[in-house]
């Protein structure tokens, strides 16, 4: 794995799949590193090269000072691609990737082809619990939020049915920097990207989870409106739906890139 150095952050990124192939950039939800797209891996490499990466302050990557914004995050993606001399991706953000994917395809369109936003929000309206998480993780670190943090990103019945696919989301969120993720959450606080949607004409589809509660299906169907001819995907899960529901996200992404 390559590290590529946007200027002021080491990021750590993968690159695998599909040689001469169009190319698939993924971008991580808050608190996940690139392994959090493990289940994907499989079925996204018979069609793409697939570049995925520690988004900074998560994982390998570097944590330098924060907060971090946005367009920090989307401006390292672009550095990443002007790097790999990658002129064109399809994007697939989760969460915050899906932030930073709005951002990207507003503000550099001609780098993006197709558009997917899975389980994201193009506006936070509170910025108060975002302060309080920001203080708890400073204070105490990423053990005193994790439990509260898995219980919103899965449903009860999944991680009755599968606790080792949590568990290792789990071991994969407290491994992360505390000060690179307090830094990350700062991102979100008086997010607002409700002005930019109009102006991506990138052919985009929204994925939301029927039982998100952070990103609901209420907020899925404000980006699907607000972004010109947008297609909206409901899934059966919570807020990692590319875990809770990994086939059916492997068929909607792969079905929307792929399609004439």
């Amino acid at each position: 794995m390559p590290m590529i150095d946007t200027g002021d952050c080491l990021i750590n990124v993968s690159v695998e799949g599909r040689d001469g192939g169009p190319t698939l950039m993924l971008s991580n939800p808050l608190g996940g590193t690139l392994a959090v797209w493990d289940p994907q891996i499989a079925a996204l490499t018979r069609f793409f090269r697939v570049i995925r990466y520690d988004r900074r302050g998560h994982g390998k990557s570097g944590a330098p000072p924060g907060p971090y914004s946005i367009a920090d995050f989307g401006r390292d993606a672009l550095a990443i691609l002007d790097d790999l001399n990658i002129a064109r991706v399809h994007w697939c953000g989760l969460s915050i990737g899906g932030a930073v994917g709005q951002w990207v395809a507003a503000n550099a369109p001609k780098r993006i082809d197709r558009l997917v936003l899975s389980n994201t929000t193009c506006h936070v309206p509170d910025a108060a619990p975002w302060h309080a998480r920001i203080k708890t993780v400073t204070e105490k670190g990423l053990d005193a939020i994790v439990d509260g943090v898995m219980a919103g990103w899965f449903t009860d019945e999944f991680r009755d049915r599968d606790p080792e696919a949590v568990n290792r989301i789990r071991t994969m969120f407290v491994s992360n920097p505390a000060a690179g993720y307090a830094a990350s959450c700062a991102a979100l606080i008086g997010l607002d990207l409700r002005d930019l949607l109009p102006s991506i004409k990138a052919p985009t589809m929204v994925i939301a989870g029927r039982y998100d509660m952070s990103s609901s299906v209420q907020m899925a169907a404000t980006i699907r409106a607000g972004i010109p001819n947008a297609c909206l995907t409901i899934l059966e899960a919570a807020h990692l739906s590319n875990i809770e529901a990994a086939y059916g996200f492997n068929e909607a992404v792969t079905g929307f890139l792929t399609q004439q």
